[in-house]
């Protein structure tokens, strides 16, 4: 090989050793700034899941003093075990006392008070989508809107008490239980909806009116049926004194099952 021929060798050497390192640096260069992204976002991750969780262990801690303050809040309304019990305790009588409508016709193993807020509560839960009327609270004044005669009896017209005298008893009636129960919420809530059903100051007292004479004309064609007996007052006492849709169909039902029966005792 001459001189020429090596130096024309050497130059191809060169520049191809030259080529070589370009692409190696190319490649280097180019994985770097492949691997920084991946880097950068493996960084917003850690730190996305990092505040991820400082959220969540904040929100937990929250929820954790939240439910304290239900806790405590609950705890200051509660009412006294032995104030509870002395309470039921009352109402027993509720359960014992008998209506006295009916004792009065000289029926036997008749409803008590109890027995007849219990139906009127069924009432109000069955009577469902009676527009702008909250069934809840019907069902919560249908059970208490007696409450008062666990202290001063079933006073009926027959009794010869004057109206007056009457709520002025139960009224009284109604806070001695009241104070009973240590006053606070559950307190507060029963003499609200018994001044309500007396005062017969929102629909919903209206409904439960007309459910109190529902469902003492419908236990009258109950007794009449088994008792053999003609109670004719409870019927004329109630009748064009409905005040809702609801109450007027009812007793109408109940009448028309009345006069079918008579047509069917007439018949035979």
């Amino acid at each position: 090989m001459d001189a020429v021929e090596r130096a024309m060798c050497a130059s191809s050497t060169e520049r191809l050793a030259a080529f070589c390192t370009s692409k190696t640096r190319a490649l280097s260069d180019s994985s770097a700034l492949w691997r920084a992204p991946c880097l950068s976002h493996r960084r917003l991750h850690f730190r996305h899941h990092r505040k991820q969780s400082h959220q969540l262990t904040m929100a937990a801690s929250d929820g954790a003093l939240a439910a304290s303050d239900v806790d405590n809040s609950s705890t200051s309304a509660c009412i006294a075990p032995a104030s509870a019990i002395d309470f039921l305790m009352l109402c027993q009588r509720l359960k014992a006392t008998k209506r006295t409508g009916w004792v009065n016709h000289g029926l036997k193993n008749t409803e008590s008070i109890a027995d007849h807020m219990h139906r009127m509560a069924v009432m109000a839960i069955i009577a469902a989508g009676f527009p702008g009327i909250d069934r809840d609270k019907c069902v919560k004044m249908a059970v208490v809107h007696d409450i008062a005669e666990a202290i001063v009896g079933d006073i009926t017209p027959s009794c010869g008490v004057p109206k007056e005298e009457k709520s002025r008893r139960e009224r009284a009636a109604v806070d001695e239980m009241c104070m009973l129960l240590g006053g606070g919420l559950a307190a507060e809530e029963v003499k609200e909806l018994w001044l309500d059903y007396e005062n017969n100051a929102s629909l919903e007292a209206n409904l439960v009116k007309d459910f109190d004479k529902v469902e003492m004309i419908l236990q009258a064609l109950e007794y009449e049926t088994t008792h053999g007996k003609v109670l004719n007052e409870f019927y004329e006492s109630t009748a064009g004194k409905f005040q809702t849709a609801i109450g007027k169909a009812w007793a109408a039902e109940i009448i028309m099952r009345r006069e079918r029966s008579v047509d069917l005792k007439a018949a035979q």
